[in-house]
C-alpha cells in the first residue's frame, strides 16, 4: 500500500481558502440539505447480513470485455457530441472538437487498502491511456477511490492541457505531480470557459475524503457542458432532492444526461440514488435522453451487478424517458445513439 493514495494534506493556506466558501460551515464542506452519511452500530447486522447473502450475483460471470478504441471516428469532426463510456463514471467524450475525459478512474482497483480488493469488472483498462488521443480537458465530481485514481493520473500526466476539479481536489493532483498551472478548483456554480464551450461545476448531495480524517474537506458535484447546440450533464454521485430540478431550471434542460445510478443501499440512499430516483432526478432536470452510469464498475454495494440498468430501464419506460445503454468501449454519437441489452451475457 501507497501512502501517497490518500493525496495531500490540508495546510492551513488551504484551509483559509475553503472557509471562504459559502458552502462551508463547521469546520468542513455542506450539502444542500441535512444528510445523513453515517451507518449506526445498529445498522451494522443488517448490512453483514446483506454483504453474505448473493455474493456471486454482484459480479459478473465473466470479465465484460472493453470493444476497441475507434480512434479515427472517434476524432472525426462532427456538429454532435461523440462519448465512449468505459464502466462506471468514466467517459471520454468529443464536443465541438474539444477531447473531454471525466472521473478518470481506469485502475483496476478501486480499494485504498491493500489485502482488501475491489477489482474492476473489466481487465486491461489502464491500459486504455495509452491510445488516447491528447486530452483538453479533465473534470473530476469528487475524490473518492472510485472517481480519483492515483495510478490513472499518473499515466495520464503529459497527456492533459487543463484540468477543472471541484473546490479541495487540487491538493491531491499536485502531490502526485500535476503542475498547479494546469488545475483550476471551482465552486458549486463556478464556471470557467473550454474554447467555447462553457463548464460549470453543479450541486450533488454526497460528500469526500481518501482518509480518515478529511470527510468532507472537498467538494463534490456534477458537471454541465454547454456546446455550440448541445448542452451535456453529469449528475455526479449524490442522493435524490429538489437540487435536479434546479440545475435544470438555470441551464434549460439538457440534451443528454450521464446520470449516477448503482452502488446503492436503503442504509445510505441520501448518498446514492436508487434506480427510480435516478430516472426521476433526470426527469426534473429535464433530460431529453439519459444513461446510467456508476454500474458496470465494481461492487460497492450489496445488490445484483445488473439491477442498476434493469431498474433504470422499468422507470425510464414508465416515465416515457428516453435512454440509452452503450457497451463498454463502444463509441456512441448523439446523431444517431443506440442500445443493446449487453449485460444478459454477463
Amino acid at each position: 500500500m501507497s501512502f501517497k493514495q490518500f493525496g495531500g494534506k490540508i495546510t492551513p493556506q488551504l484551509l483559509e481558502q475553503y472557509e471562504k466558501s459559502p458552502n462551508w460551515n463547521k469546520g468542513k464542506f455542506q450539502n444542500l440539505q441535512d444528510t445523513t452519511m453515517d451507518i449506526s452500530l445498529r445498522d451494522y447486522p443488517k448490512l453483514i447480513r446483506q454483504q453474505l447473502k448473493g455474493r456471486s450475483e454482484r459480479i459478473p460471470k465473466s470479465p465484460i470485455p472493453i470493444l476497441p478504441f475507434q480512434k479515427e471516428n472517434f476524432l472525426a469532426e462532427s456538429d454532435q457530441m461523440k462519448f465512449v463510456w468505459y464502466g462506471h463514471s468514466v467517459m471520454l467524450m468529443r464536443l465541438d472538437g474539444k477531447t473531454i475525459l471525466v472521473d478518470p478512474m481506469l485502475g483496476p482497483d478501486s480499494s485504498p487498502i491493500g489485502p482488501i480488493r475491489t477489482e474492476r469488472f473489466s481487465e486491461g483498462s489502464l491500459d486504455l491511456i495509452d491510445d488516447f488521443p491528447e486530452i483538453d480537458l479533465v473534470v473530476m465530481t469528487h475524490d473518492h477511490y472510485d472517481h480519483l485514481d492515483l495510478s490513472s493520473i499518473l499515466k495520464l500526466k503529459g497527456k492533459v492541457k487543463k484540468f477543472f476539479v471541484a473546490l479541495g481536489v487540487k491538493r491531491h493532483l499536485v502531490r502526485w505531480g500535476i503542475d498547479e498551472k494546469l488545475i483550476t478548483e471551482l465552486d458549486w456554480w463556478g464556471s470557467q470557459e473550454l474554447d467555447g464551450i462553457q463548464v460549470t461545476f453543479t450541486p450533488s448531495r454526497h460528500f469526500s475524503g481518501r482518509g480518515l480524517r478529511d470527510r468532507a474537506q472537498s467538494l463534490w458535484g456534477g458537471w454541465v457542458f454547454q456546446g455550440q447546440k448541445e448542452t451535456i450533464w453529469v449528475s455526479g454521485d449524490g442522493g435524490y432532492g429538489p437540487h435536479f430540478k434546479e440545475i435544470g431550471d438555470k441551464f434549460g434542460g439538457f440534451d443528454f444526461g450521464f446520470m449516477e445510478c448503482g452502488q446503492y443501499n436503503e442504509l445510505w440512499r441520501q448518498i446514492h440514488m436508487f434506480p427510480d430516483e435516478s430516472v426521476m432526478a433526470a426527469s426534473d432536470a429535464g433530460v431529453k435522453l439519459a444513461m446510467p452510469i456508476h454500474w458496470a464498475g465494481f461492487t460497492l454495494a450489496p445488490h445484483h451487478w445488473t439491477e442498476p440498468v434493469e431498474g433504470f430501464i422499468e422507470k425510464a419506460s414508465e416515465l416515457e424517458l428516453d435512454y440509452i445503454i452503450p457497451q463498454i468501449g463502444e463509441l456512441q454519437s448523439l446523431a444517431s445513439p443506440s442500445s443493446s441489452e449487453w449485460w444478459k451475457k454477463y
